[in-house]
């Protein structure tokens, strides 16, 4: 079954078909999350939405290297040059190490991707694990004419970039003279750039910066979008297949990150397809914690937050969020993750469906299976065309809940499937179980609970023996002890133990 993927990309705004530069291997790079506090529900969307992309490249046949990275050092506040670190700032308020902050929160952020059925990645770099690739890079940019020492700290000269031929701002089609117009000239520690628009490479540490290493201009750390440029050219090459991450990334800091790889030796755009998520609103408002409506991924799962009503479980999330295309926003309320809840549970539900679905005695099946065949066909066709397009899971998800449609009415009425071959069946049942479970990643969460339910079995037990009903009770016993249970009956009532044979 043959496939053409196409991707909209950010770089040129077109959707084209998906080509990679060395076929089969695809380089996938996701901009991971700064680790000094705890991921919000915004934060998932890119994982969640890459975790899809890869697992379909995977299904395609690709052979993917995924690398999303880890900010444990250089991001200051206000995403600026100027300010403390976001980690040291934590570090110094609770007098722990930065790298105690960065692990514990690191920790917790891969805790609840696994919760939302992400993959690990192939590569999960920190940028303090990789100082020596990023002095070397800017060591090549300075040597190339695109960057400036000053005071110990370097930076990179957008105007010598664009007065080269390259083209700053081509990916969010800013234009130069307007950043300019629209630029402070008193922000602090301005003085040390040429510029208002030049970045920082590497920033000279002051007496309270935590975090620091040894380089050719002063101790001090690298500047935060140089940290991927270095990292994804490590891992994927000069140039490779797909960037990605949120569309809030997109000015200054996947714009830095272009401008970076074409100041390098071997300049390049980084990455061929440039892909952005789009934001997260809270009832129709964006997501900040200044309005009081940010809601960690812990928070969500518990439901102690003040803007939700309920919990809501890992899996209802990651419906959720595939069911809007991963370019349109996404608007977080208790109607929408209900909803979300109760289509996820009609596809678990499709997919228990699925082993029940029997085809009837060869003889008993139609002599042309033909027009039942293309029907279905087409039905599972379908679920991969909102895939192709543009990884479209909205799209899908609707196709999927169709071709479940079409299962339900021949669970109901099992005589229509005599009009079906075996292999019709076959290949329907492979693809809504392939694209739920293995590519959209979506897997069962049961919802009852084994202690209520031995509980309940207990009741049965101790109601069969009060009537006598000797029968039933060692039938109930002997089905608790396959599950390795054994029933303890005692004047103080019935309970249970795990079997200890």
């Amino acid at each position: 079954m043959q496939h053409s993927l196409s991707l909209y990309n950010t770089l040129t705004r077109q959707k084209a078909p998906f080509e990679p530069l060395h076929a089969p291997f695809v380089g996938v790079y996701l901009c991971g999350p700064t680790v000094y506090n705890e991921a919000h529900v915004g934060n998932a969307r890119g994982p969640v939405v890459f975790d899809v992309l890869t697992r379909y490249l995977r299904h395609l046949g690709y052979t993917v290297r995924y690398v999303r990275n880890i900010t444990d050092v250089g991001h200051l506040e206000g995403d600026a040059d100027e300010g403390e670190d976001k980690i040291g700032k934590i570090a110094r308020a609770r007098q722990l190490e930065p790298m105690e902050v960065a692990e514990g929160y690191t920790n917790l952020y891969q805790d609840h991707m696994a919760a939302l059925g992400c993959l690990p990645p192939d590569i999960t770099p920190r940028a303090s694990g990789h100082i020596i690739e990023q002095i070397e890079m800017i060591q090549q940019i300075i040597g190339n004419g695109f960057a400036y020492e000053s005071n110990g700290s370097v930076y990179f000269d957008v105007p010598a970039y664009n007065a080269a031929g390259r083209a700053y701002g081509k990916l969010s089609n800013r234009v130069v003279e307007e950043l300019l117009a629209g630029s402070r000239d008193n922000l602090a520690g301005q003085d040390e750039k040429r510029s208002p628009l030049d970045f920082a490479l590497w920033k000279k540490a002051d007496e309270r910066h935590l975090m620091r290493w040894p380089s050719p201009w002063s101790d001090g750390f690298p500047g935060w979008h140089l940290e991927c440029s270095a990292m994804s050219r490590k891992y994927l090459g000069a140039e490779f297949d797909i960037h990605g991450g949120g569309l809030d990334l997109m000015f200054p800091h996947h714009e830095c990150e272009i401008a970076q790889s074409q100041a390098c030796d071997h300049p390049t755009s980084e990455a061929r397809v440039w892909m952005h998520n789009n934001m997260i609103t809270v009832n129709g408002q964006k997501m900040s914690k200044s309005l009081g409506n940010f809601i960690t991924i812990s928070q969500l799962f518990s439901g102690e937050n003040t803007t939700l009503a309920q919990a809501y479980s890992p899996m209802t999330a990651r419906f959720f969020l595939l069911q809007a295309h991963y370019r349109s926003p996404v608007d977080i309320t208790d109607e929408g993750l209900l909803a979300a809840g109760k289509g996820y549970r009609k596809l678990m539900n499709g997919l228990r469906l699925l082993d029940k679905l029997r085809l009837p005695e060869a003889a008993e099946v139609a002599a042309d299976t033909s027009a039942a065949d293309a029907e279905l066909g087409k039905l599972a066709q379908d679920c991969y065309a909102g895939l192709n397009d543009d990884l479209n899971t909205a799209r899908t998800l609707a196709s999927l809940f169709n071709l479940l449609r079409k299962f339900n009415g021949y669970a109901a009425n099992p005589a229509t499937l005599a009009s079906l071959s075996p292999a019709a069946l076959a290949e329907a049942i492979a693809t809504y179980r392939t694209l739920v479970q293995d590519v959209l990643g979506l897997r069962d969460e049961p919802r009852a609970s084994a202690e209520d339910l031995l509980g309940l079995t207990l009741h049965f037990y101790q109601e069969a023996k009060t009537a006598k009903d000797y029968g039933k009770v060692d039938e109930i016993r002997a089905a608790l002890k396959q599950q390795g249970i054994v029933v303890k009956d005692s004047k103080a009532g019935v309970d249970w133990a795990y079997s200890e044979e």
